[in-house]
């Protein structure tokens, strides 16, 4: 094998399209996916690759830090594309603990390894860091985050998340680490887990249950189809510049409310409904705690200087999205119901 990476949080949402990607587009790299199978990390979005030959798996959790030394020492990897997180923000709020265990120390965890075996030869050598736009905190109705846009982090999640930015580059000015960071807005598409907006309105309007839109429904968010994530993670990681941030975003700002409509509409038309029966179901709910108004992303660093840019347009993503939950219901299923956390134990044990 040419390299041997390690991919954390490989099981979850983005990280089972990057695994992919990965594993089938350089078939002479060694991919190891590191995953703890939490609530959001589920080996069934990788039934297609794991018998590939250059890919394993590993159950291990980011915050044992002897289990991750371990491993750095076994593999010697070459490179690390960290995406393991703690990610929802309603869960942060209620449980901020386990969002600074894992995103801040699991971090930590992973740059020490990555420093004791490096030490020695850190030629070739890169720990890729994806991060969040949330870290920048909130916009007013105008600008965009830039790479150069000030911290401001607003909720548990979004704090723990800055936090390990600046770990990483702490380590890279202070232990000469050759790092990179990407920041990427909301992503949607295959394989999310249903507590995010997409996924469980899909399934609510599946089973006509109730909507439920925070507040006005006027909060604005940048979305970006998830395997155009997985494209220009795998840009910057070969050929970003060491030390340096690119904002990932898809050029496409939704208010909530907006979103969730064209959503009805098109469920609608996929389900052989009439016109404005899902548009019944929204139901306007509590703002919740902390709630950043919109966020907007500038993303023409990673396409000025690595030619990235979105390959399908948001309606285009959303209707393969709406098709890949409708075709995958026994998935959705599996996830609703606890029941894909069997088969780690069918298939590994």
């Amino acid at each position: 094998m040419s390299k041997t990476l390690l991919i954390t949080g490989g099981a979850g949402f983005i990280g089972s399209h990057v695994a992919r990607l990965f594993v089938t587009k350089y078939p002479d790299y060694k991919i190891v996916n590191l995953d703890a199978l939490t609530y959001a990390g589920n080996l069934e979005n990788l039934k297609d690759i794991e018998q590939l030959p250059n890919y394993t798996f590993v159950k291990a959790d980011i915050t044992d830090a002897s289990a991750v030394t371990a491993l750095f020492e076994q593999y010697r990897f070459d490179g690390v594309i960290h995406l393991a997180a703690e990610s929802h923000v309603d869960r942060s709020i209620t449980d901020p603990n386990a969002f600074l265990q894992t995103n801040i120390m699991g971090t930590a965890n992973l740059l020490n390894a990555a420093r004791s075996v490096w030490k020695d030869d850190i030629g070739g050598k890169r720990f890729y860091h994806v991060s969040t736009d949330e870290v920048y905190g909130s916009l007013g109705e105008t600008g965009y985050f830039t790479e150069a846009t000030p911290y401001d982090p607003q909720s548990p999640y979004s704090a723990s998340k800055a936090s390990s930015d600046h770990i990483v580059r702490a380590y890279g000015n202070t232990y000469k680490l050759p790092f990179v960071i990407t920041n990427c807005s909301n992503n949607y598409g295959p394989n999310q887990f249903p507590e995010k907006l997409l996924p469980l309105f899909i399934n609510n309007i599946r089973h006509h249950k109730p909507l439920p839109v925070y507040g006005d429904g006027k909060y604005t968010r940048d979305w970006l189809y998830v395997i155009d994530h997985a494209r220009a993670i795998d840009i910057v990681y070969h050929e970003g510049k060491n030390a340096e941030t690119y904002n990932i975003g898809g050029f496409n700002e939704w208010q909530n409310i907006a979103l969730v409509k064209l959503l009805c509409h098109k469920m609608d038309e996929k389900l052989g409904r009439e016109a404005g029966t899902s548009e019944q179901l929204i139901t306007y709910v509590k703002d919740r705690p902390g709630h950043d108004k919109r966020y907007a992303i500038d993303a023409n660093k990673i396409k000025n200087e690595l030619g990235w840019s979105p390959s399908v347009t948001f309606e285009e993503g959303l209707g393969l999205t709406i098709d890949w939950y409708l075709a995958n219901q026994e998935w959705l299923d599996h996830v609703t119901s606890g029941d894909y956390q069997k088969y780690y134990e069918q298939q590994y044990t």
